[in-house]
């Protein structure tokens, strides 16, 4: 039994008359009373009782209306669901992200505008530091992931920076670096403990402040390091260290923590990362959308 052999009872039931049903059809009156014989048989039942005015619906066929209505709204459905999907506005995806990447006012304001623009593509957000959401993309666990410095790059994974910004140095209240407005000098850190978040032997955010105390001539004398910049914020917080950050964290801890620019340059990017040739359609909306939200300089 084909959807078309329903599709032709169902205008048939409706007009009641084989011609007219017919006529409505596109289709020519002896191939449709064909279709509906062929149907009756297959069923092992008569749908209709024929007379010279038209035809009726027996019990068998009314019951037949009845499902062959649900049975094609379904189909109807499924269809609209499956181009949806295969043009970008519907479907699902995983999405990572850092702590510190998700501080950035862009990366939320940029999933609220995916889920009011593709109100069909469901997200599943996850929270994971730089490694830990690059192994899940190359994996295929992650359609994408937004983080800071990129601490590896597998080929088959593409990285866009977004955007950049500066990186803060974060001080306990009272710090003795705080008494002025301007740049913190770093070479004036370097009896301080450094918090640092970081995996051993991998590059990043902190691998270049470190090379930047080299150049300055010294490298910390203590380094503590933790999972999350706002396990390193909370320890500054507590007196415990000194940490860097991007400036879209600053707010956090302001009662105990203070933010001055360092006297070196170091920004911070915001990646995207996503698998080449990956064939999703939303992830590609996705992407589409990040890149206009870059170019019209939201939250940038």
């Amino acid at each position: 039994m084909e959807l078309k052999q329903l599709r032709y009872f169902v205008a048939v039931a409706e007009a009641g008359h084989m011609t007219r049903a017919a006529a409505r059809l596109g289709m020519q009156q002896p191939p449709l009373s064909q279709q509906i014989r062929a149907l009756e048989t297959r069923l092992g039942t008569q749908l209709f009782v024929r007379h010279p005015k038209g035809v009726t619906l027996t019990e068998s066929g009314q019951v037949l209306l009845a499902d062959s209505r649900r049975l094609l709204e379904e189909a109807a459905a499924m269809e609209r669901r499956m181009k949806d999907i295969a043009a970008g506005r519907a479907g699902s995806l995983n999405i990572g992200y850092t702590s510190s990447a998700a501080a950035h006012a862009f990366t939320p304001r940029v999933l609220r505008e995916c889920r009011r623009a593709y109100p069909g593509i469901a997200l599943q957000i996850v929270e994971d530091h730089a490694a830990g959401l690059t192994d899940s993309l190359a994996a295929g666990r992650l359609h994408c992931a937004f983080l800071r410095v990129p601490v590896a790059r597998p080929a088959e994974l593409v990285f866009e920076t977004l955007l950049r910004e500066p990186v803060l140095v974060a001080l306990p209240a009272g710090h003795p670096a705080l008494e002025g407005d301007g740049p913190v000098a770093l070479r004036s850190l370097e009896r301080e403990r450094f918090i640092l978040v970081r995996q051993h032997g991998a590059p990043g955010l902190y691998a270049q402040l470190l090379a930047l105390c080299e150049k300055s001539g010294f490298l910390p004398a203590q380094v503590q390091e933790v999972g999350r910049m706002m396990s390193a914020l909370n320890l500054v917080a507590a007196g415990e260290g000194v940490t860097v950050v991007p400036a879209s964290m600053h707010g956090a801890h302001a009662h105990a923590i203070g933010y001055r620019l360092l006297d070196q340059p170091l920004d911070a990017p915001l990646t995207l990362v996503w698998r080449a040739g990956e064939g999703s359609a939303a992830l590609q909306s996705f992407v589409a959308l990040v890149r206009a939200a870059v170019a019209d300089g939201r939250d940038a």
